[in-house]
Formats: structure tokens, sequence, C-alpha cells
């Protein structure tokens, strides 16, 4: 397992918020909107922030907004992301944490080249993992 990062949702507010850590914190800011990723979605969603990344050394803060209309609670926007080695790895730590759980988002290969999926297990945690896909030669 490569590392646990805490991902945060806003709900249109995730370019502020993240400027906000970023002149707090420093580091490096990368974001994404829908627009830039070519991800379609409901009108109002095109400049929304997909991804947005802050760096510092092996501390990483990720964030991303709601799409337009998406139930939002804040208090309850926050993820525990997990970011696997391998598909094996990614698998197996899906299936377990599933026992109890609600799966929001079933393990899947994304667009952005990643195995990828959300639970909310038995205690009421948000999880999100990630397992870069190797690319086909």
């Amino acid at each position: 397992m490569k590392a646990f990062q805490p991902y945060l949702n806003f709900d249109g507010g995730t370019r502020e918020a993240m400027t906000f850590y970023h002149r707090c914190l420093g580091g490096e800011l990368q974001m994404q909107t829908f627009a830039d990723a070519h991800v379609p979605g409901p009108p109002g969603s095109e400049q929304r922030v997909m991804h947005a990344r802050l760096a510092s050394g092996a501390a990483v803060l990720m964030a991303s907004d709601t799409m337009p209309g998406h139930a939002f609670t804040p208090g309850n926007n926050v993820h525990v992301n997990v970011d696997c080695d391998s598909v094996d790895e990614i698998e197996r730590i899906f299936a377990a944490m599933s026992e109890g759980a609600t799966v929001t988002m079933p393990l899947q290969d994304t667009f952005w080249g990643a195995r990828f999926g959300m639970l909310v297990d038995r205690f009421g945690v948000n999880w999100m993992f990630n397992c870069e896909l190797k690319p086909q030669g």
C-alpha cells in the first residue's frame, strides 16, 4: 500500500478551499475541472473542480466538487483514500472493507487509468480506493 490520504468534497468551493490551504500550507497545487477532463455533467458542472491535489513532500491533501444538486453535508465531506500498489491488493482490501458496508461505487477501471471504488463502512466512514493501472504496451 502506498498511502492513506484525506480526500475532501465541497459543493462548488474546492477551488477557494484548496487555494486557501495552499496559501497556508505551501507545496504544489494542481487542479483540474470537469471541462478540462472532458467529463460530461449537468449544466453548471463544467468549471467545478473534478480533482485537486496539494502536495508538500510526502504530505498530500486531495479534494473535488460534487455535481450540482448532489446531496452535500458539511462535516460529512471527508473520505479516506487508500492508494494501493496492485490490482490484487485493491481487490483484497475492498472486499474485506465491504463487509457490512454500503458500496457507493463498485471497483471499476476508470478513464484516468486507475482501478477505483468507494464505500461507506459499517462505522459510517467514507472510503475511496485507488490503484494506478500499468499502461498496456
